[in-house]
């Protein structure tokens, strides 16, 4: 019932809020560097986020805190996207803020100052690093209509299901369901042709609490990493090869940019519907099926995510020949 309940809401809210936004032309103006041709609403990760809060608050469970933690620093990265949208924030405060933010997620997550050690406390801050790409990567990613919602909608549901058959605390596999659920109503007014876009505000706390849900499963052994690793796999693949190729090749890597595969792909295409169902395709018939292989043979973990990724980076070179 929580669920359905945090589905509808999620879609109501976003209503409301596409018409409020629409009456205080908050919108997304379209440039050279978009992948959508028209004025758009954007901020629906607020509505978003808000439906995920009421759905924890009325789930009937006594939350532990690192979830309550990381709700609360993911409502705190919404209020700095809506800042940012509203007054121009710095990429040093934003990034000072980002970092800020994961460095509590992780030192709650791991407590690596209970018993410290220089392995401990290295393995803390590479966590730390790899959330905050985490939460960048994501922003990157949300280009186009219901691309990075049904990416988090599918993280979320094949992970609780996998993290079920591991016998995963409850508390887990509930978060990660609301999450998705949230996302399932926010969906209603993003799907190709979106009416309502993430914003800032949605695509930054959504990376952060997909990476932070990848933390907390391995780190109380509800899931393994490897898992999140194939989930995200193409998220991170895109996100992560663009950037360094962007590096090496002397553009502003900073810049906005049409570079990635999926916005490639969207053009050669000729649509963002059919890079969403390619997406939900790969996850379904490829990533799905080498996730469930390394919860259940977790030694040939690094072998099934080195499988998982291979055919992506053949992809993304097959997509940097589209313009």
């Amino acid at each position: 019932m929580v669920l359905a309940m945090t589905l509808i809401l999620s879609a109501l809210l976003c209503g409301v809020y596409l018409k409020i936004a629409l009456r205080l032309q908050i919108l997304d103006q379209p440039n050279q560097r978009s992948s959508h041709t028209r004025p758009t609403p954007h901020g629906g990760g607020v509505p978003l986020l808000v439906a995920l809060g009421v759905g924890m608050a009325t789930a009937g469970v006594a939350w532990p805190g690192p979830y309550l933690l990381l709700m609360a620093l993911a409502a705190g990265l919404a209020a700095l996207g809506v800042l940012d949208d509203l007054r121009g924030l710095s990429v040093r405060l934003r990034f000072s803020l980002y970092s800020l933010g994961c460095v509590l997620a992780v030192l709650v997550i791991q407590n690596p100052l209970v018993n410290p050690s220089l392995t401990g406390l290295a393995v803390a801050l590479v966590s730390a690093f790899a959330l905050l790409w985490m939460l960048n990567l994501y922003n990157f990613m949300d280009g186009i209509d219901g691309y990075a919602a049904t990416q988090c909608i599918i993280a979320c549901a094949c992970a609780a299901l996998l993290a079920w058959g591991q016998g995963a605390a409850g508390h887990y596999l509930l978060f990660c369901l609301l999450l998705a659920a949230a996302q399932v109503g926010f969906l209603c007014w993003n799907w190709p042709t979106a009416r309502l876009f993430m914003g800032d505000a949605g695509s930054i706390p959504t990376g952060f609490l997909l990476g932070a849900l990848a933390l907390l499963g391995h780190a109380q052994d509800y899931l393994p990493l490897a898992c999140w690793l194939i989930l995200l796999a193409v998220f991170i693949t895109d996100a992560t090869v663009t950037l360094l190729w962007r590096i090496l090749t002397g553009q502003a890597f900073a810049q906005a940019h049409r570079l990635h595969a999926y916005q490639r792909l969207s053009r050669h295409l000729g649509g963002h519907l059919p890079v969403v169902l390619l997406l939900l395709a790969l996850n379904g018939l490829w990533l799905f099926p080498l996730a469930w292989a390394s919860a259940v043979f977790p030694k040939y973990s690094i072998l099934l995510v080195i499988l998982a990724y291979l055919p992506l980076l053949g992809g993304m070179a097959k997509a940097r020949k589209f313009s």
